[in-house]
C-alpha cells in the first residue's frame, strides 16, 4: 500500500500542496492563516503523514542523519556504552542515529546510499577506496582513531596487566580463559600475547589456553582441566568469560581466589557484582565513548577533531584476584 503524501494532505485540507509544504517546514514569512495552518497539521496526523528523509534531505541541503557502522562483533557491555553515548549527544543536537551491524557480503555503498547520512561513524576503519567513496558524496567520515601509528595498542598491555596481578598474589601456573568467538578473535590474540609476552618476563611455563563460552558447562570442564594441570590463576578475556569461570569454580567447589584466582577485563557493571568481586582491567571506555562523540559533533561543525585520550588499561583490583 501506497504511503500518504503532501498531495493527499492538500487534498483532504482543501489547500494548495505549496501551502501543504510551508506549513510542514515552518516556512517563516508566509501569508498563511492560522486556522488554515491548524487545519494542515491536523489532517496530517489524521492521516498518518511523514515526510520522506530523502525528500527532507533535498530540501535542506542536509541530512539530519547520523549512520554509525558497527562491525560483526557481539554487541557486549563496551559497545553498548558507546553506542548509548553516540545516541544521547547526537539527539541534545536533534540529529537521528542508525546502527548498522555489518553482516554478509553486501557492500556498505548500498546503504548509505540509500539512507542518505549526513556522518558515516566507523567502530572500525572503513577501506580507502569506501571512504574516499563517502567523502566524494558530501557524506563526513568518522572514525574511532584506533589506527593512529602514534597510539600503542592497548590489547597485549591488557594481558600483560592480567599475568602481572596474578604473579603478585603468588600464581605461578597460568591459565587462559579465551572467547570462543571467532568475530572478535582479534582482540583475544592480541590480549594473549600480552599474557604469554608476561609469563616469559616472568619465568614461568606458557599459558595453558581454553576457550570458554559463556555457559556454566564450559567453565566447569575449563576449571577442572586448568586444576589437574596445577593452574592457579586464571586471565581471561574480558569479564563475561570470568563469570563463566567463576561458574565453574563454583561448581568444583573451589575458593576464589584461594585455589583459583580470576581476573577479566572491560570492568562491566556486573563485575563489582560477582561472587566474589571481580578484578578486572579497565579500559576507560566511558572516556573513549566520550572522545568519539566529541569527534562526531567537531565533525558536524566543521572544527577539528579533538585530542585523543591516552588512558592506558588499568587495573581494578577487588576479590577474586
Amino acid at each position: 500500500m501506497a504511503g500518504v503524501t503532501s498531495a493527499d494532505v492538500a487534498r483532504e485540507s482543501g489547500v494548495s500542496r505549496t501551502t501543504v509544504s510551508y506549513v510542514l517546514n515552518g516556512t517563516e514569512g508566509t501569508s498563511i492563516s492560522d486556522a488554515t495552518r491548524r487545519r494542515v497539521l491536523e489532517t496530517a496526523a489524521r492521516l498518518g503523514y511523514a515526510p520522506s528523509a530523502a525528500a527532507r534531505t533535498l530540501r535542506s541541503g542536509r541530512s539530519d542523519l547520523v549512520l554509525c557502522v558497527l562491525p560483526d562483533w557481539p554487541v557486549g557491555p563496551v559497545v553498548e556504552t558507546i553506542l548509548d553515548h553516540l545516541a544521547d549527544d547526537l539527539a541534545e543536537r536533534g540529529l537521528s542515529f542508525l546502527v548498522h551491524h555489518a553482516r554478509g557480503d553486501r557492500p556498505l555503498s548500498d546503504l548509505w546510499r540509500a539512507v542518505t547520512p549526513r556522518t558515516v561513524v566507523g567502530l572500525a576503519e572503513f577501506e580507502p577506496e569506501e571512504a574516499l567513496a563517502m567523502r566524494q558524496a558530501g557524506i563526513q567520515v568518522v572514525g574511532t582513531g584506533a589506527d593512529d601509528p602514534a597510539a600503542e595498542d592497548p590489547q597485549p598491555r591488557i594481558g600483560r596487566l592480567q599475568v602481572d596481578r596474578l604473579v603478585a598474589g603468588g600464581r605461578t601456573r597460568i591459565g587462559y580463559a579465551t572467547t570462543a568467538d571467532p568475530r572478535i578473535s582479534e582482540f583475544a590474540d592480541q590480549r594473549l600475547a600480552g599474557v604469554r609476552s608476561a609469563c616469559t618476563e616472568h619465568g614461568l611455563s606458557d599459558p595453558l589456553v581454553i576457550p570458554v563460552r559463556v555457559e556454566p558447562a564450559d567453565g566447569a570442564a575449563a576449571v577442572a582441566a586448568w586444576r589437574e594441570a596445577g593452574v592457579t590463576g586464571v586471565a581471561a578475556y574480558n569479564d563475561e568469560v570470568a563469570f563463566a569461570v567463576l561458574a565453574g569454580a563454583r561448581a568444583a567447589r573451589l575458593a576464589v581466589p584461594g585455589d583459583l584466582a580470576v581476573i577479566g577485563v572491560d570492568d562491566v557493571p556486573l563485575a563489582a557484582l560477582a561472587a566474589p568481586p571481580l578484578t578486572t582491567v579497565t579500559q576507560h571506555i566511558e572516556r573513549e565513548a566520550s572522545y568519539l562523540a566529541a569527534c562526531v559533533l567537531a565533525a558536524l561543525d566543521g572544527e577539528d577533531a579533538p585530542p585523543r585520550p591516552h588512558d592506558p588499561p588499568a587495573l581494578v583490583e577487588r576479590d577474586s584476584a
